[in-house]
């Protein structure tokens, strides 16, 4: 079984656990996962040692803290506990083989003897995945589509809102497993683990047009509750639900992993890493693997008060967050000259 952390917090005290079944063990002299990676960069070791050697006798019932029934409360999955800033947010796109579906169903309607011009931009990034996103081993392949979500204040935990905002015009979930990083003091890119993802976008504002694509991701998103260290990547099954009212309104089965994707891992951690700025020693990043498909594809629009609920086999318990519509009238922002 793959070692499984959650960090919490209750009135200012901040603590790690290790996942336990119903239980949670707490971690001693560890008030992050962030400060326990740093621990295990320093020392030589792995996560999962450097967590196994500060277990304690504490164990606190992971039901309650999970259903919101608890002093504790979940924080995402991991932060960087001194600088949101140095915790940055991104994502990779048009990396599953089921994800183009919501953007054009590209071989029912395209023959492989129509040209590559004939397509349009989205399916011609997706057509370089196919063919060069799994280059060989030490081969450097394709360069996915990269979009950036924010820095950590855009990250919200299990359970906490996500925003639709004034300027919005449109939320809608995208269920993904995040991949979950700490720069090394030499600048070397460490995986601390993966971690189930709701990466909420602005579908609508996208289908405008294609280049809206930046701006629709500058959202709220959600990881959690639990980071999983070194899990299983190859195909992993998962459900995506949408809850209205107390009852599901849309339901789906999906996959995710490198079995399901025309980018492997290697090649999409290696496109986002070789940019010196995000190799900086002490920085966080999450970066969001894409999605397989979403409940916008098929025409549910999310209202507010809906509840979105994402599941990964393997990756402990399911990630729930509620749609939070801010109904206010849009404010002009006003810029004023310091001259």
């Amino acid at each position: 079984m793959a070692t499984r952390l959650v960090q919490l917090q209750k009135d200012g005290l901040r603590r790690v656990a290790l996942v336990e079944g119903s239980s949670l063990r707490l971690l001693a002299d560890v008030s992050s996962i962030y400060a326990l990676g740093a621990d295990a960069i320093g020392r030589g070791v792995t996560l999962s040692e450097a967590a196994k050697q500060k277990v304690t006798p504490e164990l606190l019932d992971y039901d309650s803290i999970y259903d919101g029934n608890s002093e504790w409360r979940i924080l995402p999955a991991i932060d960087h506990p001194e600088e949101p800033a140095r915790w940055l947010v991104s994502g990779t796109g048009l990396t599953h083989l089921g994800s183009a579906r919501d953007r054009q169903a590209m071989h029912e309607r395209i023959g492989e003897e129509e040209r590559l011009e004939e397509l349009t931009d989205s399916m011609k990034m997706f057509r370089w995945g196919l063919d060069g996103g799994r280059p060989a081993h030490g081969q450097i392949g394709t360069a996915p589509e990269w979009f950036y979500k924010g820095t950590g204040i855009v990250l919200r935990a299990h359970g906490e809102d996500l925003e639709v905002p004034t300027y919005a015009e449109d939320g809608g979930e995208e269920a993904e497993v995040a991949g979950v990083y700490l720069i090394a003091p030499d600048g070397r890119s460490m995986r601390l683990g993966m971690t189930v993802g709701n990466e909420f976008s602005d579908h609508c504002f996208e289908k405008r047009n294609y280049l809206n694509l930046a701006g629709s991701k500058l959202r709220t998103c959600s990881i959690g509750p639990e980071l999983v260290v070194d899990p299983e990547f190859s195909s992993v099954p998962g459900e995506v639900t949408i809850s209205r009212s107390g009852g599901p309104v849309w339901s789906r089965q999906i996959r995710t992993g490198e079995a399901e994707m025309c980018h492997s891992r290697q090649n999409i951690e290696h496109h986002h890493f070789k940019f010196e700025q995000h190799r900086r020693p002490g920085d966080v990043h999450v970066h969001f693997f894409g999605a397989d498909c979403l409940s916008f594809g098929e025409g549910i629009r999310l209202i507010d008060g809906d509840i979105m609920q994402i599941s990964f086999d393997g990756f402990g318990r399911a990630l729930r967050n509620p749609v939070r519509f801010d109904n206010r009238a849009a404010k002009l922002i006003e810029v004023s000259p310091l001259g």
